[in-house]
């Protein structure tokens, strides 16, 4: 198993044009980390420099303890699965996954046997003589997987490898990916732009923006205790709900009012029981989960609100409220009893609220 350590990584395309400032991180040996965040945030870019395809401005990439910055691409013992599969359309699947092999100088026995090994184990075992044409994308995906493992690399790199699949087969897939990269103990880097993916897939994630790592730790963690208000948005969905304003006293209670002649709710004083003064403009943020039209505990705050839209999921009602020019959600059982423009109190359980400074974005 192989440990992989960016130090103070930077990518530039042109002089003063950072795409990656400056990200330090380590993949520990044998777990699968998910890169995750908007399109354009300079993940893709990360994985092809760990690949060897892009060109390190300054920094560190480290192999366990081997700096391989200038190693080419070839030596660096990458499995590496792309969005589009890559495969070779005049080849058989046998073809394709015998392929890096024969790149190799592998005796002819040898790769037989091991395309039957890496067949089997992707399920491809009875489809090994068709084209890539005469396969599903699903089919098309096991392939790729199956070139990529075929001679056990140090390293998984997957670059957005589901993107192209239905939503139904996604969920499978995903699902046969972890299995296969435990089954295997190979490191493996992941990245998506899909939060669902990097929830149920990742032993931790990494949320970049802007080419910078906002948060790094497991799928809960990062959940349930967001660094900053761009993470707290980006992972959930329906996403985290929004209320930035101001908090003041009047007659020894807070009191919160949103901007834009929003949400207003009083706040027990156990908010400022860690002693710190809180910024002057407050963003409230809690999820839709923690949101219910029940009171669930004595002091939790109070929003009165009406119901904009309700959204039906068969398990569970997702129900929408504006205030304060955004859209707030929240999730409940099913039930019959809440309309279009009705008004709901929406209790707020102060257990799960999280407080941002709104002008750094960071967590208080």
């Amino acid at each position: 198993m192989t440990q992989v350590t960016l130090r103070n990584i930077v990518k530039e395309y042109e002089a003063g044009l950072n795409i990656i400032p400056d990200l330090s991180l380590t993949v520990e040996p044998g777990e699968l980390l998910v890169l995750v965040g908007p399109s354009g945030c300079g993940k893709s870019t990360v994985l092809r420099m760990i690949a060897g395809l892009e060109e390190i401005t300054s920094g560190n990439l480290l192999f366990d303890d081997q700096i391989v910055n200038d190693m080419p691409a070839k030596s660096r013992d990458i499995g590496m699965v792309f969005q589009n599969y890559a495969l070779y359309p005049h080849l058989s699947v046998a073809e394709n996954l015998a392929f890096p092999l024969m790149l190799r100088k592998v005796n002819k026995q040898e790769i037989q046997q091991k395309v039957k090994e890496v067949a089997l184990l992707v399920g491809l075992d009875t489809l090994l003589d068709r084209k890539p044409k005469q396969l599903s994308g699903g089919q098309r995906q096991r392939v790729a997987l199956g070139r990529a493992i075929i001679r056990t690399p140090r390293v998984f790199l997957f670059d957005e490898p589901l993107s192209n699949l239905d939503a139904q087969l996604r969920v499978h897939m995903r699902a046969e990916i972890v299995n296969l990269q435990k089954r295997l103990g190979i490191t493996g880097i992941y990245v998506t732009h899909d939060q669902a993916e990097a929830m149920t897939m990742g032993d931790r994630i990494a949320v970049l923006n802007k080419g910078a790592l906002m948060q790094i730790g497991n799928p809960k963690e990062i959940y349930e205790s967001p660094a900053n208000i761009f993470v707290a948005g980006f992972l959930g969905s329906p996403t985290m709900n929004f209320f930035k304003g101001e908090i003041t006293m009047q007659q020894d209670q807070l009191y919160f009012i949103e901007e834009q002649g929003g949400a207003q709710f009083t706040l027990p004083t156990s908010v400022l029981s860690s002693g710190k003064t809180l910024p002057k403009n407050i963003t409230i943020g809690i999820r839709p989960e923690h949101c219910s039209p029940n009171a669930m505990h004595e002091q939790d705050p109070i929003w009165n609100a009406n119901i904009e839209q309700k959204e039906y999921h068969g398990h569970e009602m997702i129900l929408h409220m504006m205030s304060g020019g955004t859209r707030k959600s929240m999730r409940i059982p099913v039930s019959d009893i809440y309309k279009s423009s009705m008004p709901i109190n929406v209790h707020l359980n102060l257990q799960h609220i999280c407080l941002f400074d709104s002008d750094s974005g960071l967590r208080l």
